[in-house]
């Protein structure tokens, strides 16, 4: 069980079916924070709040929520404002729909928190909707009420937990408008094949392997800092870095580099040779391109086979050939027998 705070009390609509839950966040942050201050003596820098018509500092309990109307004209609001919304989502998770995982799109995705149970009697629905949810491959859309606004949600299986992950609203994510290059760019087969060659040396990676080397750096230098001793230099930057001349060199060094990490062999020249009869380059619709490369890599197993099992059985012909010859003059060569 969750030893956290929850940031969130209410229940699951799950048609008829109420599960009471309590909301936690599902991540945290360990990034290095800091603080601000004045550089000439290390001061603190420290932002008070203060009341425009009484000109004085208030405290946290004094502050509150306001709307401020097209006129300039503050409307107070209160918590029990908000809570009194007239619906539904206010202090519940309500399931609109179940739709497969694969129909959310990644840009959507926002804040992860888990759902916990509240309590012994939620214990049965909540099995019963993480089994649900298993069982069908798909996830459940929700919309819920939280800090002031209404928002979208995303229940998914994860372990033996419910887990939300917020989305933003379609209307919320900008269309890539004007981000992909507006010049026509022609991307040859060779060059597809090495930016796939790359793509297999690199390979996977397991995620648990990877960690915040910034964070690291960061931490060392604080400390080196404040044991009164020198932070560690930056390592130089390489030669030749810069802007990249040529597309094919710098994928064939990419290759090469990416094998001799691994301690695999870095040559990367039967990659050029795999493919002698190229026809012309293509544009980029990329997708002509790509469907030629994956055809004609496809068939090379083929020939390459074929032309290894022709070479094979010329091979066993001209043994067979020369174990002839060497048989046939032994024979020649035994004396015969004369008559007495």
């Amino acid at each position: 069980m969750l030893h956290v705070r929850s940031i969130w009390n209410g229940a699951i609509s799950f048609g008829l079916v109420s599960i009471p839950i309590k909301l936690v966040n599902a991540t945290e942050n360990h990034s290095v924070s800091f603080r601000q201050i004045h550089t000439e003596d290390g001061g603190r820098i420290r932002y008070r709040k203060y009341c425009e018509l009484e000109d004085r500092e208030v405290s946290g309990q004094e502050i509150g929520k306001g709307y401020e109307d097209a006129d300039g004209t503050i409307i107070p609001i209160t918590d029990e404002d908000l809570a009194g919304l007239p619906i539904p989502t206010a202090k519940t998770i309500e399931i609109v729909a179940f739709v497969p995982e694969d129909r959310i799109d990644p840009l959507q995705m926002d804040a992860a928190y888990y759902l916990q149970a509240g309590g012994a009697p939620a214990a049965k629905p909540y099995t019963l909707l993480r089994e649900a949810l298993k069982r069908s491959k798909k996830v459940a859309i929700t919309k819920y009420a939280l800090r002031g606004r209404e928002r979208l949600g995303m229940l998914r299986v994860v372990g033996d937990a419910i887990a939300m992950h917020g989305l933003l609203w379609p209307d919320e994510v900008r269309a890539p408008e004007g981000v992909a290059p507006d010049t026509d760019v022609t991307v040859r087969d060779k060059e597809l094949d090495l930016a796939d060659a790359l793509m297999d040396t690199l390979g996977e990676v397991d995620l648990e392997d990877l960690h915040d080397e910034y964070r690291e750096a960061v931490e060392e230098v604080v400390a080196a800092k404040a044991a009164g001793e020198t932070p560690p230099e930056a390592p130089a930057a390489e030669a030749g870095g810069g802007k990249v001349l040529d597309l094919m060199a710098a994928l064939e060094n990419s290759v090469r580099a990416a094998r001799e990490s691994r301690g695999e062999e870095a040559e990367v020249k039967h990659l050029q040779q795999r493919k002698t009869s190229r026809s012309s380059p293509k544009d980029t619709g990329g997708k002509k391109s790509t469907s030629t490369a994956k055809k004609k890599t496809a068939s090379s197993p083929r020939k390459s086979t074929s032309k290894t099992s022709q070479a094979e059985k010329k091979t066993t012909k001209s043994t067979a050939k020369k174990t002839a010859a060497k048989k046939t003059p032994a024979k020649k060569a035994t004396p015969r027998k004369r008559s007495a």
